[in-house]
């Protein structure tokens, strides 16, 4: 199957910038945020925009990563890296790579609203407009509309990209 290159690393480079941008506008008023990226890319990602972040405001940004089971997540219940996060009152921040069916992101927003957070925003490189689960993104870098057979991958570094296959 070929691949489809829909974004260059500088052009991820730039959507990170605009995500970063859009998460301070969004959050302009607090001292603290805390960056919650999908174990995986997700975190990845989570980790990119804490950098503009930092480069763009003096926000104090707190990043954890979030295990969820893709493939059965009923059957294994969601971690954090680390594990003891007090969530009381928090600014979060839940990022992910692609959003797909939006199934990793509906389970990991469901895991958070056990703690009494002051704000939750969802965060996403590629939106594909397929949900299944009803699920948006508060911030996206691209909306791509694709055929339900169709996969995004993205590759972080000077050698990845977005691809379509």
């Amino acid at each position: 199957m070929s691949k489809t290159q829909i974004l260059t690393p500088h052009q991820i480079d730039q959507k990170i910038q605009r995500i970063a941008w859009q998460v301070y506008e969004q959050h302009v008023h607090e001292d603290e945020i805390t960056l919650a990226g999908i174990a995986g890319s997700g975190y990845v990602l989570a980790e990119k925009i804490a950098n503009k972040l930092k480069e763009i405001s003096d926000l104090k940004i707190e990043l954890i990563q979030v295990k969820v089971n893709k493939r059965k997540p009923l059957e294994h219940p969601v971690e954090f890296v680390p594990a003891d996060q007090d969530l009381t009152d928090k600014t979060v921040v839940l990022t992910d790579d692609v959003l797909n069916s939006g199934k990793t992101l509906i389970y990991g927003v469901n895991h958070f609203l056990q703690y009494k957070l002051k704000k939750l925003t969802t965060a996403v490189l590629v939106d594909r407009n397929h949900k299944r689960f009803p699920v948006k993104a508060d911030v996206k870098g691209l909306s791509l509309s694709t055929s339900l057979q169709e996969n995004v991958d993205v590759v972080f570094g000077d050698d990845g990209g977005v691809y379509l296959s």
